[in-house]
């Protein structure tokens, strides 16, 4: 007798078993495999189902009515997530609202194709919900594709899309809005939600994965039921990015859109948050924010947009040529550069630098260290590099930098004033960590 009390075939109990619950299957030749549903390929034979194992792997089996199954009771990913109770926002009455889920392409929103061995993304949302089949445990998710496409092509316009999209989630009474995404750029995405949206009335949540939900090991659905515990329940009213806090699926690291990178080309614990400690975590236990993390606000959303392109990124290494790097500059209403150090380069650059500041271009000066700021007046380089006109940004992430410059010259005219806004702070870049000092 299998584990439903009945002596059915097997095999049309598990055709009618969700995905993600977890079964145990005994075969009549008396191998045991006990895992997880999942989806079925393209591939699977008939009577053929896929269990995702403990140990991360995929196996298929071809079930037989003489084979024994157990089916066991749901239980959440996260353990005790049902513990949480949510927090309601100012002035709200009634039940939480729903979580928005938009999806944008990445690895977290695909599967291998086993006619290709590739990746391809999955777009319905029945099929997402397949995947992710506890995301809905504590209140209902909406799901809906704004983008499909891998990270490295995503740029400035998505982010215009994805901003939109977030602010038109709240109006529809979202109560926090999870934004799927491709690691590679995720930090860029993160950054320029962050200089658009304003008054947050919950969190916004970027979320991604190493590894597509049904290779081993894979990170997709724990980060994203994490996020969306986050999204439901955290007294957040900013954009952050939540990915592993180590390499086991008990803890989740909560960071500032702004302070955040990508560290790692495979582990799931690939992001830090850097110059600063995150913003919070998730664990068993529930959402747990520190001091510094933004409340929400009452709402509406506010949404600016407004970004100007002619802005460039100039990663400085031995050997850059100067003329090749002017070349870069012309035409460009502003550059950020990525410095040794301090924020140094070669003086050789200098007098193409004075002469793009002197045509108006903001020049504005980075490091390309991990921790630390930039400082021109410990070395006569930095002091030459003040007085050519250049910037220094404190310890703004150069990618960071990057982005807020684009709309940093959408909202202002003169070399002064993109200086001002690229100085002030806007989403946490700057407050509880360094001063910035200003040429005297």
């Amino acid at each position: 007798m299998n584990g439903t009390g009945s002596e059915e075939d097997p095999w049309s109990i598990l055709r009618s078993l969700p995905r993600g619950r977890e079964v145990e299957i005994e075969t009549a030749g008396g191998a045991r495999w006990r895992g997880t549903l999942v989806p079925p390929h393209e591939l699977s034979g008939e009577r053929t189902v896929q269990l995702k194992l403990a140990n991360g792997y995929n196996v298929g089996i071809r079930i037989s009515p003489q084979d024994r199954l157990t089916v066991f009771p749901p239980s959440p990913l996260l353990p005790n997530a049902k513990a949480v109770n949510p927090q309601r926002l100012p002035g709200e009455s009634g039940e939480p609202g729903h979580v928005s889920l938009l999806t944008t392409g990445g690895t977290i929103a695909s599967r291998v194709d086993y006619r290709t061995g590739g990746v391809r993304p999955v777009k319905e949302e029945s099929e997402i919900l397949a995947f992710y089949p506890s995301l809905e445990e504590g209140g209902p998710v909406r799901i809906r594709t704004v983008l499909d496409r891998l990270s490295e092509e995503i740029g400035p316009g998505d982010w215009v899309a994805l901003a939109e999209a977030v602010a038109a989630e709240f109006r529809d009474g979202a109560r926090g809005v999870v934004v799927a995404h491709g690691t590679d750029t995720l930090a860029y995405t993160a950054s320029a939600l962050a200089f658009t949206l304003g008054s947050l009335p919950g969190p916004v949540v970027l979320v991604g994965a190493q590894r597509s939900p049904d290779r081993p090991s894979s990170d997709g659905s724990s980060n994203l039921q994490a996020a969306v515990e986050l999204a439901r329940v955290g007294a957040l009213g900013e954009v952050a990015v939540l990915m592993h806090a180590g390499l086991s699926d008990d803890r989740f690291s909560i960071h500032r859109a702004t302070w955040v990178r990508k560290m790692h080309s495979s582990r799931r614990d690939a992001f830090r948050s850097r110059n600063g400690e995150p913003l919070g975590y998730v664990d068993g236990s529930g959402v747990h924010l520190a001091a510094g993390a933004r409340a929400p606000s009452t709402g509406p959303p506010t949404v600016d947009t407004r970004l100007d392109l002619s802005a460039g990124l100039f990663w400085f290494h031995p050997g850059a040529a100067p003329h090749r790097a002017q070349l870069a500059a012309e035409g460009l209403r502003g550059l950020i550069i990525a410095g040794t150090g301090l924020g140094h380069l070669a003086s050789g650059h200098l007098p193409w630098i004075r002469q793009a500041v002197e045509r108006g271009t903001f020049v504005g000066m980075t490091t390309q260290c991990l921790e630390g700021q930039t400082d021109p007046y410990v070395y006569a380089t930095g002091r030459e590099l003040l007085r050519a006109g250049v910037t220094y940004l404190s310890d703004l992430l150069p990618e960071v930098a990057y982005v807020k410059l684009l709309f940093a010259l959408g909202r202002a005219k003169t070399l002064d004033e993109v200086r001002a806004q690229l100085l002030t702070d806007w989403a946490g870049e700057f407050p509880g960590r360094h001063g910035v000092r200003e040429l005297s």
